[in-house]
């Protein structure tokens, strides 16, 4: 512990997810999440997210191990007045520091609750703990300030509420600042392609194990909602002095090469963001009519200027002559001329043993197109997948 806070960069960090009603899993952890990125985005890389009870030993025991392999470690929870709320004590022992009672905090707490009317409870004087090394971070959403600790080994710790409506504001108007003041992060390249058409296994086995194993920049494959994405990232100057994004841009016209006819976008477009440009692009609108996908389509592009009509019918309410080509095709002409624009879009699905058949029909001044593809899956994970399979046709007919 030679080191002191002024000389130690923030390169890497650790979230800590404190309160049992996550371990027992009454709760959903957001934050862990929003954090993970937020950090990655300042080139930082995180190590470890653990979710943690309401148990000293425990947290306190991760404070510990966690101080030793990041430089940052960041809590959410634990910040409350009661007993099992132990963030506070449990810095304070990893560090070796005794909490005592802030004058200044106190009368803020005790000013909460005189603005009101009320005593404020003695159970809250917690809540005005501090340690010599910690700068607490104002709260105006509720009552628990937090904790920015500058840690004896040089780096640093920054405990934050749990509810994400005190969280978030308090991480990007306190915490956040102060960590870029402190030295956050490091240079960093990041670029993503969205791929359609493919899974995740798939595009693993065009790209190879040799690439998607280098560390350097990473390759990795995700999937996600809307799409499977390839993440192609580097962080720092490698040992030779090349900068990330000239690691990055060499591995990332690699994937360019192998998966070029599956990409549909790159960085974190939308389909309805993609769909949207390029019906702006030919200044021209669309209006949908889908059977059977409970909507999924329209759920998909959203309120957007650029949809007229969004008409949803069940799957088996169709003319006889719906099965054929001629029929969906008829049904693309007409909701394009009743909501009076250029692009009309109709999409059918019906199962077939473990799968749906979605069938897409869109017409658009160029001509028309009918095409009919398969889902992996049915229920409502096949109706979603059925909405990515028309907006991808529907893309490709934009051209």
């Amino acid at each position: 512990m030679s080191a002191t806070a002024s000389d130690r960069p923030l390169h890497t960090a650790e979230i800590l997810s404190i309160g049992s009603e996550l371990t027992v899993g009454e709760t959903r952890d957001t934050n862990a999440g929003e954090l993970a990125a937020a950090l990655t985005a300042e080139g930082v890389v995180v190590g470890r997210i653990v979710a943690l009870p309401d148990r000293l030993d425990i947290v306190s025991g991760a404070f510990r191990s966690a101080f030793e392999r990041s430089d940052l470690v960041i809590s959410t929870g634990g910040l409350g007045p009661t007993p099992d709320d132990l963030t506070r004590e449990s810095i304070a022992e990893a560090v070796g520091e005794t909490v005592e009672v802030d004058p200044a905090l106190e009368a803020w707490l005790r000013g909460r609750w005189e603005r009101r009317g009320i005593p404020m409870p003695e159970i809250n004087l917690k809540q005005a703990w501090r340690i010599p090394s910690c700068e607490a971070l104002p709260n105006p959403n509720g009552s628990a300030p937090g904790w920015f600790v500058s840690r004896p080994d040089g780096g640093v710790a920054v405990a934050l509420p749990g509810p994400p409506r005190e969280m978030r504001p308090m991480w990007s108007e306190e915490a956040l600042p102060r960590l870029r003041k402190r030295g956050l992060g490091t240079q960093t390249a990041v670029h993503t392609f969205r791929l359609t058409g493919i899974g995740e296994s798939a595009v693993a086995e065009i790209l190879g194990e040799e690439m998607l194993r280098r560390g350097d920049p990473e390759v990795a494959t995700y999937a996600r909602v809307e799409a499977v994405d390839v993440r192609v990232s580097a962080v720092g100057p490698d040992s030779a002095g090349r900068p990330p994004e000239e690691r990055v841009e060499a591995a990332a016209a690699i994937v360019r090469e192998r998966l070029g006819d599956r990409i549909w976008a790159e960085g974190d477009t939308s389909w309805a963001a993609a769909v949207g440009a390029r019906l702006a692009h030919h200044g021209w609108r669309l209006a949908v009519e889908e059977m059977g996908t409970a909507g999924q389509i329209a759920v998909l592009f959203g309120d957007v200027g650029w949809l007229a009509l969004a008409r949803v019918r069940r799957g088996d309410d169709g003319p006889a002559v719906d099965g054929d080509e001629a029929g969906l095709i008829a049904r693309a002409t007409s909701v394009r001329q009743e909501a009076g624009v250029d692009v009309g879009l109709a999409v059918r699905i019906r199962a077939r043993g473990s799968e749906f058949a979605v069938t897409v029909a869109v017409v658009t001044p160029g001509g028309e197109r009918r095409q009919t593809r398969a889902t992996y899956s049915v229920g409502d994970m096949g109706r979603h997948q059925a909405a990515l399979i028309a907006a991808a046709v529907l893309f490709e007919n934009l051209g």
